[in-house]
């Protein structure tokens, strides 16, 4: 019985730059998604990260030849111009990037709170991944980044290190570095939001 396998990124690769249309779409469906997050986690901003998924697959179309397999997979080449691509419109658009919600786009790592039957629990929840991607988004851009491709996308160190062109030490300590500023950003959320409430509480028992 004859098996078939499935292309890895490279050969798909190879074919689509000897004209293989067909190698290109299975790439682009393969891929897309995962730029798409990364592009709207790093930014925040739905219309930035359409326009970053088409300049990264644009980009690859009209220079494949530039990806060089020896530094590292093609998926991390692919971040690494999302990532440019990211840094470039939020140095020019930050003014106007506004924070959404990306939840129907299923964002990694959210499925964990899927929801129950139990209605507070849920508002919860969302709540809390609510203030997840603010935290996120708060960080340095080079601690951002970091957080993102590791703990969002689980990059390895070596992949995430290609994808931002720099060395896998300075990527381990960024995160670790961006791991202690999210948890403290996230824990201030927590201590503001009890307060808020606190106040609140004392508000209504005074007009009771």
């Amino acid at each position: 019985m004859a098996t078939h396998l499935t292309p890895s990124d490279d050969e798909l690769l190879r074919l689509m730059m000897a004209g293989d249309e067909a190698a290109f779409t299975a790439l682009y469906r393969r891929r897309q998604a995962g730029v798409y997050r990364f592009a709207l986690q790093m930014s925040g901003s739905e219309a930035i990260a359409e326009d970053v998924t088409q300049e990264v697959f644009l980009a690859l179309m009209s220079d494949a030849t530039r990806f060089d397999s020896s530094r590292g997979t093609l998926s991390s080449y692919l971040y690494g111009i999302a990532r440019n691509h990211v840094l470039r419109r939020l140095e020019r658009d930050r003014p106007f990037v506004q924070i959404v919600d990306d939840a129907s786009e299923g964002e990694p790592h959210t499925e964990l709170w899927a929801a129950d039957d139990n209605p507070h629990e849920e508002l919860q929840r969302n709540e809390m991944i609510g203030r997840l991607r603010q935290a996120v988004l708060a960080l340095p851009e080079h601690y951002r980044e970091v957080v993102v491709l590791c703990d969002l996308h689980e990059m390895s160190y070596v992949e995430a290190a290609s994808a931002l062109g720099c060395a896998i030490g300075t990527v381990r300590s960024r995160l670790h570095r961006a791991r202690a500023l999210l948890l403290g950003k996230l824990n201030a959320n927590i201590m503001s939001s009890e307060e808020g409430a606190g106040e609140s509480f004392r508000t209504a028992r005074c007009f009771a």
